[in-house]
């Protein structure tokens, strides 16, 4: 946080405006505050009187966010009272800035829930029904942002469009592509997005009928000209605005491929992103290991970055990282001896307590040995938690205040 504030340009900024204004939603809001407000960067302003507001919505509040900061809990993966509160708070910093203050952005994962504010006519429960029925019907986060941004009143650059001062965003990705427009539901970048484009997505992902009325209305209405659209690249209400990727969704394996090499191990890394519904990608992702590292000296250690997707069928506990895992689980025989894990870097997979698990060659034997007789009920009723948990092999790190995706890692043995 602190080499991203010592920009010039951003420093000359904030060294000319009236006020600074920071505002910071996401899963490492309260990381971001901190390190903002008590960086040398905003040291003078701070001395001058010229830190105006400083707002934070994240999943709770850390101990150690500056005193001044006014913290709203938000809720992930669904947004809550809080969250609506808190971009209410946001959008109005926004709007009372003056044209001579700066606005300070901090985005990081999560932001999309921890931040909230439905548009007219739609109820938060609207959105929280909306996005649970996308999620089960194995949307991503680019069509699941792509409806929400047109079911809110901040997202798609609508924050950004509301201020007259200059507004400056710093996020940390949690998406395929480092995509500002996603980030967060992009509520400071232009949204090339339509409402037909969300409508259509609501055709995918399981069909307009079974999604609230209200939702159904807007995206219509919005299709047929009558809402008005999120501001769209060249919109001169954006002009003041930049953003900036401060932290990478592949950050985590650089940090992952110089922990596996000071270990001693070859370290191959995916480039391509992990996508798609996990029980079926998993597959294919062993599968291709198999060509790609048998040339290479062991002990080997592969690793890839991703977002992958459930449908959900059945009515169990569980995660992508856990379905990711558990379909892994019975391709790893055909790499030798070997472990593999998918987690979610945030250290919350799902609804659940656990980032995600660890499997290897012995697992479905061990499944057996504790008297699991049909692992792949587990799958198909989408409870592979409960698997996990009989076994012992859930990876709980508790929520790390940060969010940059998953992480998959194959440790393959000599």
């Amino acid at each position: 946080m602190e080499r991203a504030l010592d920009d010039s340009s951003l420093l000359e900024s904030l060294r000319r405006a009236r006020g600074v204004h920071v505002v910071a939603a996401g899963k490492a809001a309260g990381a971001m505050v901190s390190a903002c407000v008590d960086s040398s960067a905003l040291a003078d302003v701070s001395r001058q009187g010229g830190l105006q507001s400083v707002v934070a919505i994240g999943p709770s509040r850390p101990a150690a966010v500056p005193d001044r900061t006014e913290w709203f809990s938000g809720g992930h993966p669904h947004p809550t009272i809080e969250s609506v509160r808190g971009a209410r708070r946001a959008l109005e910093v926004a709007m009372h800035a003056d044209a001579r203050d700066v606005v300070l952005v901090l985005l990081s994962g999560g932001g999309s829930a921890l931040m909230a504010l439905p548009a007219e006519g739609v109820t938060l429960d609207d959105k929280l029904q909306t996005a649970k029925l996308l999620m089960e019907h194995g949307g991503d986060i680019y069509e699941l942002n792509t409806v929400r941004k047109h079911l809110s009143a901040i997202k798609g650059g609508q924050l950004a469009a509301a201020s007259r001062a200059p507004m400056v965003t710093l996020a940390i990705s949690d998406v395929v592509g480092d995509d500002l427009s996603v980030i967060a539901s992009g509520p400071t970048v232009p949204d090339a997005s339509t409402f037909g484009l969300a409508l259509e997505v609501l055709d995918r992902r399981g069909g307009r009928a079974r999604y609230p009325s209200a939702v159904v209305t807007r995206l219509q209405r919005g299709g047929g000209g009558a809402e008005h659209e999120t501001p769209k690249p060249g919109d001169p209400r954006l002009a003041h605005s930049s953003a900036r990727v401060i932290g990478r969704q592949r950050g985590a394996i650089e940090g992952a491929r110089a922990a596996a090499e000071s270990l001693g191990y070859r370290v191959h890394v995916i480039e391509a992103p992990v996508t798609g519904e996990a029980r079926l990608v998993a597959v294919d992702y062993v599968r291709a290991l198999v060509p790609r590292i048998e040339s290479m000296p062991r002990p080997v250690c592969v690793i890839s970055s991703g977002e992958t997707t459930v449908t959900v069928r059945g009515s169990g506990k569980g995660g992508r990282n856990q379905e990711f895992a558990f379909a892994m689980a019975g391709e790893l025989a055909t790499l030798g001896s070997a472990v593999a894990a998918s987690i979610g870097t945030d250290g919350i997979d799902g609804p659940t307590d656990a980032a995600g698990a660890i499997v290897d060659t012995t697992t479905m034997s061990r499944a057996h040995d504790a008297a699991i007789s049909d692992p792949q009920r587990y799958l198909d009723n989408n409870d592979t938690y409960t698997f996990f948990d009989r076994l012992g092999d859930l990876v709980r790190t508790g929520p790390t205040s940060t969010n940059v995706g998953d992480i998959q890692v194959v440790l393959v043995g000599r």
